[in-house]
């Protein structure tokens, strides 16, 4: 079974928060997940910005499954959709 490792995220824009704070508005574009032969890095999705994504992204400890960023709700995935399923055999190249 593979194991998650860290969460990717980008800055997909930003927000006024009610104190007239400028703050960050980040997304989880994948995961980095650790299987039987070593790292692997899972894009989910490719980020969408005004302007383009730059390429650049966080690689962040995972969050607990209950924390949510403050004023935002997580999206529950679909079942089925974990790394639960995954193969770990990858072939030698």
């Amino acid at each position: 079974m593979a194991k998650l490792i860290n969460e990717i995220s980008v800055i997909t824009g930003s927000y006024t928060n009610s104190q007239g704070q400028q703050k960050n508005r980040y997304q989880r574009i994948g995961s980095i997940i650790d299987t039987k032969n070593g790292p692997m890095l899972k894009i989910d999705v490719i980020p969408l910005k005004e302007g383009g994504w730059d390429g650049w992204a966080y690689i962040n400890e995972p969050r607990e499954r209950d924390e949510q960023p403050q004023g935002q709700q997580r999206r529950q995935a679909p079942q089925g959709s974990g790394f639960d399923d995954m193969n770990d055999d990858l072939p030698n190249f």
